[in-house]
Order: structure tokens, then sequence, then C-alpha cells
């Protein structure tokens, strides 16, 4: 069981003169306010759902795509067919419909490119090339040596409250100069990490389904808590690089947590150089707000209990976990509580 309480509304930008320079509290203010405020809606994969231009772009896009001798694929998802239609069956049954997964991913390159056909198409190549060449359909299979890193790096477990799979990354581990060493103390460890990462990532892909309408994207949550930034610059960037040239769009929302001061700094410097859109997929929560801030997307019950929530590794082997109950205690308010498996347990809780 677990109370959540109402977020007090968020405060306004600070207002500065034009051209004065501007302090560090009213970056902070303004940075935490835009994080706060972003309206975020996801996109949609359903044909009768998008506008004209977006519906003319995937059919140009398929159209270039069509003319590649060679069969492409990721993700499992055949994404050219020839350009004469296949022959019917023997039987004179119909040729097999269209994968219609290949509209989901097809769309996701789009929109990475702002729908700019010709952009797409290039990244798509790249990206078909970079597969085959990393041997990424393969990476699943892999044991590559990180067993201390499951469930502590980079791992998948359990979905947010519309069904998607959710992501932790926490880097903290790595403040420890020993374990430093042994992921990322030369070029071949760095590569293996990377690829591991990678292998996360597909894990992740594995678990939406790829369909209109369906789970299209993963929920990602980054812990900054103790993480050693400049040490892992160069493994933070090559992660960066790969899954924003080869996984396009495949994160709907970025939860940070345990997010220190000067992080809202950094954000507002960069803010003006990010799309609203993206903009909109940003949550922050400090220290100490970790779990109220996850509760909002993620029910307690599927929350690791290191961000204040229910849920333990290998609790969702066996299935789905039993429901918490969520409730609001009003300030003052005295409420009495049965933990379920505790005979004879009562508590009473004032907020």
């Amino acid at each position: 069981m677990s109370p959540t309480t109402t977020p007090s509304p968020a405060p306004a930008a600070a207002p500065s003169s034009k051209g004065a320079k501007r302090s560090l509290m009213s970056s902070l203010m303004d940075a935490t306010a835009l994080l706060r405020s972003a309206s975020f809606k996801e996109d949609s994969y359903v044909a009768a759902a998008l506008p004209p231009s977006e519906l003319r772009a995937l059919a140009n896009l398929k159209a270039l795509l069509a003319r590649h001798p060679d069969p492409i694929s990721i993700w499992g998802v055949p994404l050219n067919s020839p350009q004469q239609p296949p022959p019917a069956a023997a039987d004179g049954a119909a040729a097999p419909p269209v994968d219609e997964r290949a509209d989901v991913v097809l769309l996701k390159f789009l929109r990475a490119r702002d729908f700019r056909v010709r952009d797409a198409h290039a990244m798509l190549l790249r990206c078909a090339a970079w597969r085959a060449e990393f041997g990424a359909d393969a990476v699943l299979d892999e044991d590559l040596g990180f067993k201390d890193l499951e469930g502590v790096v980079a791992y998948m477990h359990g979905w947010d409250r519309e069904g998607h799979p959710v992501c932790y990354n926490a880097y903290g581990v790595f403040k420890d100069r020993d374990m430093y060493e042994r992921v990322f103390g030369d070029g071949d460890r760095l590569a293996r990490f990377l690829r591991w990462r990678v292998q996360v990532m597909e894990r992740g892909v594995r678990a939406l389904s790829l369909r209109p309408g369906g789970v299209n994207a993963i929920i990602q949550v980054t812990d900054l808590k103790d993480m050693p930034k400049r040490e892992l610059r160069a493994a933070s960037n090559q992660i960066l690089s790969l899954f924003q040239d080869n996984y396009p769009e495949m994160v709907a929302r970025k939860v940070f947590v345990n997010v220190p001061w000067y992080f809202s700094v950094l954000f507002s410097m960069i803010s003006p150089f990010l799309t609203e859109r993206t903009k909109s997929k940003f949550v922050i929560a400090r220290e100490g707000n970790v779990a109220e801030a996850l509760y909002k997307f993620i029910r307690p019950e599927l929350v690791p209990v290191q961000y204040g929530g229910l849920s333990r590794a290998g609790d969702l082997e066996n299935g789905p976990p039993k429901p918490a109950s969520e409730f609001t205690i009003k300030g003052g308010e005295k409420v009495f509580l049965e933990i379920d498996g505790i005979e004879n347990f009562k508590t009473a809780c004032v907020a």
C-alpha cells in the first residue's frame, strides 16, 4: 500500500529584463518550470489519425524502399516489398497481407527526421547496415559477462500505467574505481559494455508490439545519483549516439531521478536547442521526491524498492503482482492501515 500526495503546482519562470545576465536562480526556476509544465502526448501510429502530409511521406518512403532489390528488415519487421506483386498461391488464394508493423517502424524513422523522406530513408539504410555489422539480431543470446550489472546498472523492469516497458539506468556504481576499471578500463572492455547495453535495449524492443494502436515505445528512468560524469563521458556519448542513430522514437518518456541542482542549469543551457516535442518527454525528480514522481507513471507494486516502490528483483518472473492500494492523505488526517500477510497487524498513520 502506497499513499500518494497531490503535487504542488510548478513555480512560474523567473522574469528577467531584456539583455540582462541570467542569474543562477532564474536558470534553475526556468528549467524546472519548463520540465514540470511540458505537455506530453504520445505519437499515433494509426494511419487514420495521421495528417495527409505524414501519410504522403509514409507512402514516399515505401516507394523508395521498394526500389531496393534486397529485402530490408529491422527488429524482425520486413520493410520493403518487391516492385512486382508476389504471385497468387496455386489454389488461387490471395497473397499474404503486408506486415502492419512496417508502418510503425517507418514512422519512427520519419519522425526522427521531421518527415524529410530522403533523410529518413538514409537513416534507415544506415541502421540496417549497422545492425548487420554489429550482429544486433543475435546479441540477445550472448553472455557478455556482466551478470553483476544485471538489475543494477541497466535493466528492464515492469511497465508503466499505459503498458510501456520500463528501462532503468543507474551508473553510480562506477564511482568505485575498481568497478570502473573492470568495465571501462580499455577499448575492448568499453566495446563489450556497449554491446551489453545494446542487449538491454533489444530486450526492451522485444517487449513492444510495434503495431498500430499498440505499445510502441519504452519509458526510460535514469538515476543520476553518484554518477561519475567525467569518467563516463566517452561511454555516455557512444551510447547516446548508438541509440539516436539506430533506435529512433523508442523512448516515450525520459524520467530523471535523484537529480543534482546543477542539472537544471545544464538543461536551461541546452533547452533552446531542443524541440518542444523532445522537451515534453522529460520529467525531473530531485532526491527525496523520486517515489512521488514515479508513481505518476508507474504503479507502486511495479516500482523497484530502491526507488520507494514495492517490487523486488525476481518479483515479476511469475506474472503481474497483486495491485497495491493507492490513496491520498490530507494534511493532519489520521488513517488506519491493514497489511495483508501479517496477522493482526494494524497501524495508524497521520499525514
